[in-house]
């Protein structure tokens, strides 16, 4: 139970860190997916419209870029 709150801890800080434009999103896929749940569900509490929900969803694409890079560098796309 405590790996679990560290995680969302880590998660937090480095979402934090992503809002203000640093550029320190986790490097892998399990750690991507969990801020990204993590960001969803923060997303989805804030009042729509709002700066919070506005960050949360910018966040949201630059962890879904991250994946996808993640994933292509796995299996590269056919030439």
């Amino acid at each position: 139970m405590g790996d679990k709150k560290k995680l969302e801890k880590r998660s937090k800080q480095e979402a934090k860190a992503a809002q203000r434009g640093g550029t320190t999103l986790p490097q892998t896929r399990v750690e991507l997916l969990d801020l990204h749940r993590e960001t969803r569900a923060r997303r989805n509490a804030a009042s729509h419209g709002s700066s919070e929900h506005v960050e949360a969803i910018e966040l949201i694409g630059r962890i879904e870029i991250e994946i996808a890079r993640i994933e292509r560098a796995v299996d590269p796309p056919l030439v």
